[in-house]
C-alpha cells in the first residue's frame, strides 16, 4: 500500500496504548487478559467440537451457534497479537501495514458476528412463528448459503478500508488510542483529508452493524407479537426461554458498541479516557469469552455434552 508522504507502509509506525494511568502495571494486566483469551479459545472450540461431533445437534440453531463460535475465535485471534505485545511483552510499536491488516480482520470478524446474531434471530423467529415449516425453510443448504453470504458481505465491504487508508499521509510515528488497530482511531491521526475514508467507514457501519441491529429488533417485535397471541402462559414462557441465550449474546455485543458510539459523538471530551477504552475492550473481548458460557449454562443439550466430556476424562 503506497503512502504518498513516504515510500511504503513500512516507512512509519503506530504506537499502541494500554490503559491510561496503568502503564507501569501492564505486566499485571496481562494476567486477566491472557485468562480471557484462554477462556475464549477453550469455550468456543468446545462448542464447535460438540456441535460437530453430535449428529443430533446438526440443526439450524446449533449450526448458527457453531458459526458464532467461529466468529468469536476470529475476533479473539485478530486482537490477540497486539494485546499480547503491549501487555505481556511491553512492545508498543506496530508497522502500518501490519496495523492495516489487523484492522481489516477485527472489523470483518466483528461484522461477521453481528450477521450471525441476525441469522440466529431469524432462526428463532421462524421457529416460533412457523414451527411446522421450520425444517423446510431452514435447510442445511440454505444455512450454508447464509454462512457464505455473511463471510462474503463482511470481507468485500471491509477490503477497501485498508486500501484507502494506504493513500493517506501520516506522521512517521503516531500514537493510537488502543492496544489494537481500529478504523476511526487511525483516521484521527491522518495528516490529509479523510472525507472519503470517513464516508466509506460510515457506509460500511450503517449497511452492516446498523442494518443488522434494526433487523434483529424487527425479528423480536415479530416474536413478541406471536408469543403474546398464545393463550397458555406455559407456552409463552417456553417460547421466551428459547430466546434468552440469544438475547444475552445480542446485548453483550451491541451494548458496548452503542455506548462507544454515543460517547464518541457526544461525550468523549467529558469522560476519562479509561471509560472509552474499557468499553472498547468490553466490545471486543467479552463476547468471545462469555458467549460459550451463556450457551453452556442456558442450553441443556450443550450442558449435558460438556458434563459427559468432563466425566469421561475424569474416569
Amino acid at each position: 500500500m503506497a503512502i504518498p508522504k513516504y515510500s511504503n507502509a513500512s516507512s512509519f509506525f503506530f504506537i499502541l496504548m494500554d490503559l491510561p494511568g496503568l502503564e507501569a502495571a501492564h505486566c499485571w494486566m496481562a494476567i486477566p487478559i491472557c485468562f480471557i483469551y484462554v477462556l475464549s479459545v477453550v469455550g468456543n472450540i468446545t462448542i464447535m467440537y460438540i456441535v460437530n461431533s453430535v449428529p443430533s445437534l446438526h440443526t439450524p440453531m446449533y449450526l448458527f451457534l457453531s458459526m458464532l463460535s467461529i466468529a468469536d475465535l476470529g475476533l479473539s485471534a485478530s486482537t490477540l497479537p497486539s494485546m499480547v505485545a503491549v501487555f505481556l511483552l511491553g512492545q508498543r510499536k506496530i508497522g502500518a501495514a501490519t496495523c492495516f491488516v489487523q484492522l481489516f480482520f477485527i472489523h470483518t470478524f466483528s461484522v461477521i458476528e453481528s450477521a450471525v446474531l441476525l441469522a440466529m434471530a431469524f432462526d428463532r423467529c421462524v421457529a416460533i412463528r412457523e414451527p411446522l415449516r421450520y425444517a423446510t425453510i431452514l435447510t442445511s443448504k440454505r444455512i450454508g448459503s447464509i454462512g457464505l453470504a455473511i463471510v462474503t458481505r463482511s470481507g468485500v465491504l471491509h477490503l477497501p478500508l485498508p486500501v484507502f487508508l494506504g493513500r493517506l499521509k501520516f506522521q512517521p510515528v503516531s500514537a493510537l488510542s488502543h492496544s489494537y488497530c481500529v478504523h476511526p482511531d487511525i483516521l484521527r491521526l491522518s495528516c490529509s483529508s479523510t472525507l472519503v475514508n470517513s464516508g466509506l467507514g460510515l457506509f460500511v457501519m450503517l449497511s452492516t452493524l446498523g442494518m443488522d441491529a434494526v433487523l434483529i429488533l424487527l425479528s423480536y417485535v415479530l416474536i413478541l407479537k406471536t408469543v403474546l397471541s398464545v393463550a397458555s402462559n406455559d407456552e409463552r414462557l417456553k417460547a421466551f426461554n428459547t430466546c434468552i441465550s440469544h438475547l444475552c449474546a445480542v446485548l453483550l455485543f451491541y451494548t458496548p458498541l452503542v455506548s462507544l458510539s454515543m460517547i464518541h459523538h457526544f461525550g468523549k471530551k467529558k469522560l476519562p479516557a479509561q471509560v472509552y477504552m474499557i468499553l472498547s475492550y468490553l466490545h471486543f473481548l467479552m463476547p468471545p469469552m462469555l458467549n460459550p458460557i451463556i450457551y453452556s449454562v442456558r442450553t441443556k443439550e450443550i450442558q449435558v455434552r460438556i458434563i459427559k466430556m468432563l466425566h469421561s476424562k475424569k474416569h
